[in-house]
């Protein structure tokens, strides 16, 4: 799960096994050094005994201070991750430091960045782990993990976007395409 600091907008990747069973946890900003709690949402879902279900648009960090802010959304519920059984998932690096490599998906859930990553690209530019790619079925999504340059579809920046055959997106100083070929 991704969690913000409401302080300073700083996102991180959090393991929710993490919580060791609890419903929330206070974390530290490395960046802002603010202290926030973090919602473990697996327990909301476990039922009410643990009090009421946060909405669907709720954030899942609030500071500890309690001051009121506006929510930011979190990121909703994936489908069952899956690759397509009858296409063929690759990824081409069509600008960067890296341009004409190409990455084939072998797995539903690649993680891209510079280090301990699925497919590593060699762009200073780049988080050690900046973006995902996550595949179920035909539906291809690129999601940003909190990278320090942030993830873009076209000029936008995106925390979650979905992509289609010949999609471009740019992580770092990389711009890479999505292409979809039957198998």
């Amino acid at each position: 799960m991704i969690v913000v600091c409401e302080r300073c907008q700083a996102k991180y990747q959090y393991d929710e096994a993490r919580f060791e069973g609890r419903p929330a946890k206070r974390l530290r900003c490395s960046r802002c050094q603010a202290i926030f709690e973090v919602v473990n949402t697996r327990a909301f879902e476990a039922g009410p005994a643990l009090g009421r279900r946060p909405p669907p648009h709720e954030t899942v960090s609030r500071h500890a201070d309690r001051r009121s802010r506006p929510a930011a959304p979190t990121p909703r519920a994936s489908p069952a991750l899956a690759l397509p059984v009858d296409q063929k998932l690759s990824l081409a690096v069509i600008a960067g430091p890296d341009a004409g490599r190409m990455f084939v998906i072998e797995k539903p859930r690649v993680v891209l960045g510079r280090e301990d990553v699925d497919l590593a690209l060699d762009d200073p530019e780049v988080s050690r782990q900046h973006a995902a790619i996550e595949v179920a079925g035909d539906r291809v999504t690129v999601v940003d993990l909190g990278s320090a340059n942030g993830t873009h579809v076209g000029d936008e920046p995106v925390e979650e976007a979905l992509l289609e055959n010949q999609s471009e997106f740019t992580i770092g100083a990389s711009t890479l395409m999505l292409i979809v070929t039957p198998q």
